[in-house]
């Protein structure tokens, strides 16, 4: 055990946050810490580095060990380049060099025994220098920097003048070369493209310490954790295995208690009527047999009711009008601003009931699809033709569709002034704003609220295709469940950008990979596009434009062909599979009938061998034209 919490307690005011939390990590050990919004998760993060103090409990740390801490928001203040605030964490490194050059030039004036000790220091200080990896410090960080999405022209920007992701990003690499024996880690992956995260996920499961991360990335934990720490109303309680694990476990968990409490709450229904009843009866035994129900009725330990979440988002997306079968058809669009050319010549179309999410590195252009869509920015080149009835809802990350002056309820009132003040309360209400909260202004809100205030303006646009920018962005785990299952109840037609797999994986039935300034299709989810993404890269998205120029006529596919492909490689897999399953069947049948044809009831039965023997034949052939489907297939 390398770090234990022991019986903490927190609470703000009357609101305690948590309650008697006990749990523990392991060496080597990856958990996640998981829970709502509020829950206290970050706040039991600054408990255990001390930047907090808990009401009462205690922290252990094993002895000697090492512990370092990323908080969500980083305030990194620094005169330093990037590369030189990564170097600084190997500092002592540099020193040890240092010394070792110094040692090496000392050697060529010394000599008889100052020689001999000389030498002896040497070697241990190379010995250790060998241990810290000191001969690749250098291309250890460049690694660790280009893992988290830095580029080699961009180790040079000095830090103050970064953003606040780029900061948080250059916070996690300091820390992630500090070696600590324990990391806390809250939302590494807010701002991290997804090859960034896929870099994370593989550096952190070779960590030789332990990791202790809050995310709401469920992608991330399926990859990383095993073992999940829950706060549930101030309470925690610990699971073995992944996120997926979990959610199951805890699925079964509620329904067993909910259960539990039910049938004690029946039966102690049951027994008061009874005790009520023999009481009734006014009779000496009866009442004493009534007494004795009594006591024991007084004895049974109640259960207390499963706390239900009452504060769950409640979204439904409808479509007012179904539209034509072709929503959008986009053809020979290229955008680029000043020094960066963002995408050139791409096309793509999008039927009705389809829920396509656009990927991509970040700064490949993703948002400025989805603004070229809505009209808010013009187009280089190309053309967007809308289909027949088509309405669009917008939801976009940075909230521009939101007027900031005003309140939460004016903005619903404003937009849908046909809805009477009981029904916009109502509709509020389903996205957690109640009493005074609605009249807060937009402005005063934190990401995650401005974004319920856009979910429910969505919900309510009964728009036939929805084009969600980062949907799932600030939402906790909960709502973004219920984000899922609203997207696939909806029979409308959908385009999303997101970094979220796990919610591309549940919710996308085709990919659109923004890469190399060009857009490759995947027809399936998340899972079939890491299982593609190297070989369709390479024919419809090659690295350069040259050699997209000088490659075959293969490479040169466009869009539609992509699909027609894709499709029919599906079938054909589709295909080998029911060719397999087929010659499975036969070859079992044929194993069957020798078997019969060896039991000596059947040998004297010349009809029955006459039958069975056709039978065979039959088989044979039909194996005989399956074996060749199956060698054309495979």
């Amino acid at each position: 055990m390398i770090l234990s919490c022991q019986n903490i307690n927190k609470a703000f005011g009357t609101n305690e946050v948590l309650k008697n939390v006990n749990f523990h990590l392991e060496e080597r050990e990856k958990a996640a810490l998981i829970g709502p919004n509020g829950a206290g998760k970050s706040t039991l993060l600054k408990i255990i580095m001390q930047e907090m103090s808990a009401d009462s409990g205690e922290i252990i740390i094993s002895r000697g060990k090492t512990i370092g801490y990323l908080a969500q928001h980083q305030e990194l203040i620094s005169g330093r380049t990037i590369y030189e605030e990564l170097l600084e964490v190997k500092q002592y490194i540099l020193d040890m060099e240092e010394k070792i050059r110094i040692m090496e030039q000392n050697m060529k004036t010394v000599t008889g025994r100052e020689l001999d000790e000389l030498l002896a220091s040497y070697s241990r200080l190379t010995h250790q220098f060998e241990l810290e990896n000191g001969y690749s410090c250098k291309s250890e960080i460049v690694g660790v920097l280009k893992g988290l999405g830095f580029t080699e022209d961009e180790f040079s920007k000095k830090v103050d003048t970064l953003s606040g992701g780029q900061k948080t990003r250059v916070a996690l690499g300091k820390l992630l070369l500090s070696n600590p024996d324990i990391i806390l880690l809250d939302e590494p992956t807010n701002h991290l493209d997804m090859d960034s995260i896929a870099w994370l996920e593989n550096y952190l499961l070779n960590y030789k310490g332990a990791v202790f991360i809050v995310s709401h990335d469920r992608y991330f934990l399926d990859k990383v954790v095993t073992k999940v720490v829950e706060i549930d109303h101030g309470n925690v309680r610990m699971f073995q295995g992944n996120y997926s694990a979990y959610a199951q476990k805890k699925a079964q968990i509620r329904d067993a208690e909910y259960k539990a409490w039910l049938n004690q709450q029946q039966e102690i229904k049951h027994q008061e009527e009874v005790i009520a009843k023999l009481k009734s009866f006014n009779r000496e035994k009866s009442i004493r047999r009534a007494e004795s129900r009594e006591k024991m009725l007084d004895k049974i330990e109640v259960l207390d009711k499963p706390v239900e979440d009452t504060m769950e988002m409640k979204l439904t997306l409808t479509p007012r009008i179904i539209s034509g079968n072709d929503v959008l058809t986009v053809t020979d669009l290229s955008k680029s601003f000043p020094q960066q050319q963002l995408f050139s010549h791409i096309d793509f179309s999008i039927q009705r009931g389809e829920r396509v999410a656009v990927i991509g590195a970040n700064g490949t252009g993703k948002t400025t699809i989805l603004k070229i869509l809505n009209g808010l920015i013009p187009a280089d080149e190309g053309t967007v033709e809308l289909g027949s009835k088509v309405l669009i809802g917008y939801y976009d990350q940075e909230h521009h569709v939101l007027n900031m002056d005003k309140t939460i309820f004016e903005e619903i009132s404003d937009d849908y002034p046909y809805l009477t003040n009981t029904e916009i309360r109502n509709v509020l209400a389903a996205f957690l704003f109640t009493g005074d909260d609605v009249f807060k202004p937009i402005h005063t809100l934190s990401g995650g609220e401005r974004g319920r205030v856009s979910l429910a303006k969505l919900m309510l646009s009964e728009a036939n295709f929805l084009i969600l920018d980062e949907p799932t962005n600030h939402l906790d785990i909960v709502s973004k469940e219920i984000l899922e299952q609203a997207l696939n109840r909806y029979t409308g037609t959908v385009l999303y950008v997101s970094h979220d797999r796990y919610f591309i994986n549940q919710t996308a039935t085709r990919i659109l990979d923004l890469t190399n300034q060009a857009m490759v299709n995947y027809i399936g989810n998340y899972d079939y596009y890491l299982e593609k993404k190297d070989e369709l890269t390479q024919i419809y998205a090659p690295e350069t434009v040259v050699a997209a120029e000088e490659s075959s006529s293969t490479s040169k596919l466009d869009w539609k062909q992509q699909k027609e492909e894709q499709a029919r490689q599906r079938k054909r897999e589709n295909e080998l599979k029911k060719t397999e399953q087929d010659i499975e069947k036969l070859e079992n049948r044929d194993k069957e009938i020798d078997e019969e044809m060896a039991q000596p009831e059947i040998a004297v039965n010349v009809a029955e061998c006459i039958r069975l023997s056709k039978e065979k034949a039959e088989i044979a052939e039909k194996l005989e034209v399956l074996y060749e489907k199956w060698e054309e297939l495979a």
